[in-house]
């Protein structure tokens, strides 16, 4: 907004990502009649580019103190922006302590995310990354959005210059709110990352997460839709760096949707289990696997998981924990598949792979790297838990029944429990082979989801393997997956009724063995 003041409007220019800043100012000035005033290395930049500046430390009459922490905090800057030019009040502070009215403040900050991401930065270094001065300017703007106009980001520029033109040399005030909502948006994120890199500096591992929690983002992607097309989505990015999802490589295929990317992360969880040593394969549909295979090789692993269940297979994401070869590639090209993700992909499989254009296919280099939280809305709130990360090992088992199971029998229940880790509760999950037969999601009573899993297995669950994400509460399921031909069961115990269910084993002649760990998925 103009002020009735006959003097030149001022900017405050204070800037660390010096992107279009010479361009801007110079428009500023030679279109829009202003007076610049800045600091340090914007000034500097600005001056080598021939454009008049008035550094702060002359506007303000104090010098720059303690090595640059203290430039901007004074009262002739911050009355400036602060300032109501409606309020007679602040009109006659102004004026009786011969402060100027700020009209633009252009502001971004020290790079803190940057600098913590380099490899051995220091604790010393990473404060220095954090910005005080700016944040105070941004947030003083934005409050002050019915008088003075934020840019908090390059890429407002031209938008700035484009309000100026189209509203003879002012901004609208829909326009300086929606600078300020931005920015209040960055400065939230901006204390964000500080206060996830203080939380990863602590030394003890506590049970409990912090008293405030607080989750940003950038938007990276725009999405056509959500779960369904009534609702809008948007994809985010943690952090400056991409990192995860936002780092893979689409080869090919339309863009991802929202249901992709939810069914592509529950993939990238399950095979994230298996040693990329040994080659793996997962199929999913709505987040849950159809069938998952360890093999000699990955063709051989991805066709077993497919004919495990390949009616459910159909439009389904397949996971790989090995670059994708030529005659895995061929296999995948026999069906309709929405996305594939592996670590890599060689050239010969790129080009059969091609043949399917439409089959979204992503690189992620390292499938392992997931949140270390996660988060899911309430009304009112938020739910924040650490992620089930927790490697299930054989050796902290209990082995409960008196037929005592072989290494092979163990490695058999081990992979077993790694797919139920990864199935909605009730989860049930019937393997052999180290490839699933039968599985029971996200059942209401685990009778139910031990009688789907039997049901899909068939005659094939003969000498198969269950394994039950949760504890038994009667016997009942036991005596049903033994009549089925099942020699083995894990599951976690802690059931009041466990003695029944290894009596039963017992007299069934079945081995059970207890994680004492349970891995239930809502």
């Amino acid at each position: 907004m103009r002020d009735n003041c006959p003097m030149a409007r001022l900017a405050l220019l204070s800037v660390s990502d010096k992107t279009g800043i010479i361009e801007l100012a110079r428009q500023l000035v030679n279109e829009f009649g202003f007076e610049l005033i800045s600091s340090g290395g914007t000034a500097k930049t600005l001056q080598e580019a021939g454009l008049k500046v008035t550094k702060v430390s002359d506007y303000t009459g104090s010098p720059e103190i303690l090595g640059g922490r203290v430039k901007t905090l004074h009262p002739r800057v911050h009355g400036g922006i602060l300032s109501r030019r409606d309020i007679p009040q602040d009109v006659e502070d102004m004026n009786s302590n011969n402060i100027r009215p700020i009209d633009l403040v252009v502001v971004n900050l020290y790079p803190f995310e940057e600098t913590i991401a380099k490899p051995d930065v220091t604790v010393a270094e990473a404060i220095e990354k954090i910005d005080i001065g700016g944040p105070t300017l941004l947030r003083a703007s934005a409050k002050n959005f019915a008088h003075v106009t934020v840019l908090s980001n390059p890429k407002d520029y031209d938008h700035y210059l484009q309000e100026l033109k189209d509203n003879n040399g002012e901004t609208s005030l829909s326009f300086r709110q929606k600078m300020a909502g931005e920015t209040f948006a960055l400065t939230n994120a901006y204390d964000g990352a500080i206060t996830d890199y203080f939380a990863n500096l602590a030394t003890e591992k506590t049970t409990t997460l912090p008293s405030r929690y607080t989750i940003s983002g950038t938007a990276f992607q725009p999405l056509r839709y959500g779960e369904n097309p009534h609702q809008s989505a948007t994809w985010y990015q943690r952090g400056i760096q991409a990192t995860g999802w936002a780092a893979a490589t689409q080869l090919q295929g339309k863009e991802l949707s929202y249901n992709n990317l939810v069914d592509l992360e529950a993939a990238r969880r399950i095979i994230a289990e298996f040693d990329p040593k040994e080659p793996a394969a997962a199929v999913l549909k709505h987040t849950n696997p159809c069938g998952v295979a360890v093999a000699n090789s990955l063709a051989d692993a991805y066709e077993q998981a497919f004919n495990a269940d390949s009616i459910s297979a159909f439009g389904g994401i397949v996971a790989l924990n090995q670059p994708l070869d030529g005659e895995t590639a061929e296999k995948l090209t026999k069906t309709f598949l929405e996305c594939v993700v592996a670590p890599d992909c060689t050239e010969e499989a790129k080009e059969i792979i091609s043949k399917k254009a439409k089959v979204r296919v992503l690189l992620l280099p390292d499938l392992t790297q997931g949140p270390k939280q996660t988060v899911k809305a309430i009304a009112g709130g938020l739910l924040v838990q650490d992620s089930d990360d927790l490697v299930d090992v054989p050796d902290n088992w209990e082995i409960v029944t008196e037929k005592q199971p072989t290494p092979e029998q163990l490695a058999e229940l081990l992979f077993a429990w790694k797919v139920a880790k990864h199935v909605k509760s009730n989860a049930i999950v019937v393997t052999k082979n180290r490839t699933t037969l039968g599985i029971g999601a996200g059942q209401m009573n685990r009778v139910g989801a031990v009688k789907i899993a039997l049901e899909e297995a068939g005659e094939a669950t003969k000498g198969g393997y269950l394994a039950s994400d949760g504890f038994f509460p009667f016997d009942d399921s036991v005596r049903t997956a033994a009549a089925a031909g099942i020699s083995a069961i894990v599951q976690p115990g802690g059931s009041l009724r466990d003695k029944d269910s290894i009596a039963a084993a017992n007299e069934l002649g079945l081995v059970m063995v207890l994680t004492k760990m349970r891995h239930f998925l809502h």
